[in-house]
């Protein structure tokens, strides 16, 4: 019996955890292919694939971000090859089931929960006797065309499954792919708007096991590692082991956590800001709203001082990166109270905040209850919600704006020193640049068409004098310095007049490669000629102290800097050197 299981990820980069936890625990009754794809890829492409692959059954892992082109897939499949065994999983299919397949007569098998167990023990019936009333977890159609769905399987010890992790054929790919990989099954919390939240209890893999498959694949060659652990710290011991064994055998990996941050203990943070390598960690940190009742309604634990001291821990310690995540539309959180959440959680300075929009999930409490708030949602997978009766779908749209305007302009981390600036000392509140600029950005239509790095800033220019920003020549000179620092090589587009004409950068180039000590010892360092610098180098001015602003924050337009900005001829990346105008020059920048 031939038997293929496939998954359509959000991107190539993605791998299926899934499929390779069914082919490892079957593998020795069944020689099963995995057949991984995106859903980006035509659905004729895929079925094409799956169709020379010519299997007998045909299993596809099911999620809220793939259904509906799964389902594409499904029926052409089923069309084309009628005696195929169409097998859906995962956690979009678990839950309604007796919907699914009435609503799909092309699938004749659901496998309900934890998949492993349940789908050997199908593959057994499908290929002997097809008694399948006596498969636990699995949804069929009996002899007459019913649906069936039987009880739920008791759930596996973990140590049973074997390691999704050693087959030869993921080897090569692996400095390519992100990798997932979980140390537990289960959620101590209970989040209505999640699906963790249904299952109880937290399960461990063997902890020598973990170690082993961990090592595996950092030799193997893995670039990225995602922990799935629905809260990775809730095991303070184990979490502390884990760490301490990436630290000593990282090679080079990075590794993604999901913690919760107001339960980790300061001994652990003391631990990590000590003896972790910088940048080899990242934590994913869900706040998703500093609303007391908010959190209260959806039995959400949460102590949001707790989880302020750790994130500040964290990032002054400099070693660890953080993504915070929000969700918009939770109950009784209007426009003005998800305003106040971002702003409460974007104080924290975050490398990345991650603005989502709540989903309602099958099988979560809050879809259950989705009439007692008053919400409408999408009747199709993502299943996000439309409005709440606090929260009109008018709200929605412009936090919309914000989410889009807040991906190109911070989490880019394209215009950090520009961004920065305009909230401290030109906006009342980071939502309120974020949305202002999101509602001009629509309002000219940009959000039609796509952009060049360039573009981000002649837009954000555009939009500063639109509303006449203060203090404009300032902000250009900081976008100055942001766009230079966005290149590896230098720039051949320049999106505004350079304040020195050829000759004046000739002579400047010139003292430059004659005194570079004059720039600084760094720059010296440098050994660079003038033909160097005319191959390798931008000059450009800033009108004011640029070294005093980065040091006091104090704007000091008595003295302008000379900024040049030297790239690597190996493209690894450019370093700026200030150095102080001659006065006449200042003053003539500064009144021009």
């Amino acid at each position: 019996m031939n038997v293929v299981v496939s998954s359509l990820n959000a991107k190539y980069i993605h791998t299926c955890l899934a499929l390779r936890y069914l082919k490892a625990f079957c593998r020795d009754e069944f020689d099963i292919e995995m057949a991984e794809y995106t859903i980006k890829d035509p659905a004729m492409n895929i079925v094409s694939d799956l169709f020379r692959r010519d299997p007998d059954v045909l299993g596809f892992s099911c999620y809220i971000w793939n259904i509906e082109e799964t389902i594409r897939v499904v029926r052409m499949m089923k069309k084309i090859k009628p005696e195929l065994k169409i097998v859906l999983g995962g956690p979009e299919v678990s839950y309604d089931t007796g919907y699914w397949m009435n609503e799909l007569p092309e699938v004749d098998f659901i496998v309900m929960g934890e998949g492993e167990e349940t789908f050997l023990h199908l593959l057994r019936e499908i290929s002997g006797d097809r008694k399948y009333h006596f498969v636990f977890g699995v949804a069929y159609r009996n002899a007459d065309g019913e649906v069936c769905v039987n009880p739920g399987r008791p759930k596996l010890k973990l140590d049973d499954i074997p390691s999704p992790h050693r087959f030869e054929e993921d080897e090569a790919a692996l400095p390519n792919r992100v990798v997932y990989f979980e140390t537990s099954r289960g959620c101590p919390f209970s989040c209505q708007f999640c699906l963790s939240s249904i299952e109880v209890g937290v399960r461990y893999f063997d902890m020598e096991r973990t170690k082993a498959d961990l090592l595996h694949l950092i030799d193997s060659g893995a670039k990225l590692i995602k922990f799935v652990d629905r809260t990775f710290n809730i095991k303070r011991d184990y979490a502390m082991e884990i760490f301490q064994f990436l630290i000593d055998n990282h090679r080079g990996c990075v590794f993604q956590f999901e913690i919760t941050a107001d339960i980790m203990r300061p001994e652990v943070l003391d631990f990590l800001a000590e003896h972790a390598p910088p940048g080899i960690f990242r934590f994913e940190i869900g706040v998703q709203s500093t609303n007391d009742l908010t959190n209260e309604l959806v039995k959400r634990r949460q102590n949001f001082s707790k989880l302020t001291r750790t994130v500040m821990k964290v990032k002054e310690s400099g070693k660890i990166d953080q993504h915070l995540d929000l969700i918009a539309g939770l109950p009784e959180e209007d426009y003005d109270s998800f305003r106040q959440t971002f702003n409460d959680v974007f104080a924290l300075g975050p490398e990345e905040l991650q603005l989502g929009f709540l989903k309602m999930l099958r099988g979560t409490g809050l879809r259950h209850d989705a009439d007692k708030y008053g919400y409408v949602y999408m009747d199709q997978a993502p299943y996000e919600i439309l409005g709440n009766s606090i929260l009109p779908f008018s709200d929605l749209m412009r936090i919309k704006r914000v989410e889009d305007v807040l991906e190109k302009y911070w989490n880019s981390h394209r215009l950090d020193r520009t961004v920065r600036y305009l909230i401290d000392r030109q906006f009342d509140s980071a939502f309120d640049f974020f949305q202002l600029f999101g509602d001009y950005w629509e309002e000219r239509g940009w959000q039609k068409i796509g952009h060049q790095l360039e573009d981000l800033f002649e837009r954000l220019q555009s939009f500063l004098e639109r509303r006449g920003t203060p203090d404009r020549d300032v902000v250009l000179g900081l976008m100055k310095l942001d766009y230079f620092m966005n290149h590896r090589y230098k720039p051949r587009k320049i999106w505004w007049d350079f304040a020195h004409d050829k000759n004046a950068q000739s002579s400047y180039f010139r003292i430059m490669a004659e005194r570079p000590e004059q720039a600084s010892s760094g720059f010296a360092a440098l050994g660079m000629s003038e033909k160097d610098l005319y191959k390798h180098a931008v000059l450009e001015t800033i009108p004011f102290d640029l070294p005093r602003y980065e040091a006091e924050g104090t704007i000091d337009r008595s003295r302008s800097t000379l900024l040049v900005v030297v790239y690597a001829a190996d493209g690894s990346g450019p370093q700026y050197f200030t150095m102080p105008m001659p006065s006449r020059e200042a003053e003539s920048v500064v009144r021009n």
